[in-house]
């Protein structure tokens, strides 16, 4: 049970957005931003490096939608999303995406210790300043998204069933506020 009053059976993030619809907007343009808008990074990549900072942080909705997510937009590959949670270092992903998860998880442990031993690793894989950018901020905010849906305690499925849905929505629609509970 969440620790305010947010509408019933409405899970996660889109809860606490439907309470504050004033403050979610910005958070929802910042999610589609990131996630969606036009990058070099491919948008199930994007979901990937959300999924893989949200498992980290044991957030459990962040990391079981995000997760849904990237499945969607990978198809056939899916097995991919937990293959890079359970060990990213070994998953069958580019060696450019190993080098920004690499800058994800020192972001999401302490962004400080993000040196450019780390920077220079990435642009050697192949990684430009705007994919080395982005990463930086996918973490950051994922950070943030993780600790407002924890630290509120919003409902959280524990069926992975319950995520399939969201994920097809975040997949085809994006990031788009939820309609208001009348």
């Amino acid at each position: 049970m969440a620790h305010i009053q947010v509408p019933e059976g409405i899970p996660g993030i889109r809860s606490l957005v439907m309470y504050r619809p004033d403050t979610g907007q910005h958070l929802y343009a910042l999610a589609q931003a990131l996630l969606r808008n036009e990058s070099p990074l491919s948008e199930s990549e994007r979901e990937l490096i959300a999924t893989f900072v949200s498992s980290l942080n044991d957030c459990h909705f962040c990391a079981g939608s995000h997760a849904a997510a990237a499945r969607f937009l990978l198809g056939k590959d899916k097995e991919l999303v937990d293959q890079v949670i359970a060990d990213y270092q070994t998953a069958p992903v580019s060696d450019k995406l190993k080098a920004l998860l690499t800058i994800a998880k020192h972001v999401q442990q302490d962004a400080r210790t993000v040196s450019e031993e780390l920077v220079a690793d990435a642009r050697q894989q192949g990684a430009t300043d705007r994919d080395i950018h982005d990463t930086v901020l996918i973490a950051a905010t994922f950070c943030l998204f993780n600790r407002y849906v924890d630290g509120l305690a919003s409902l959280t499925p524990t069926d992975p069933a319950a995520y399939e849905a969201m994920g097809e929505r975040m997949g085809t629609l994006g990031y788009v506020m939820p309609k208001p509970v009348v």
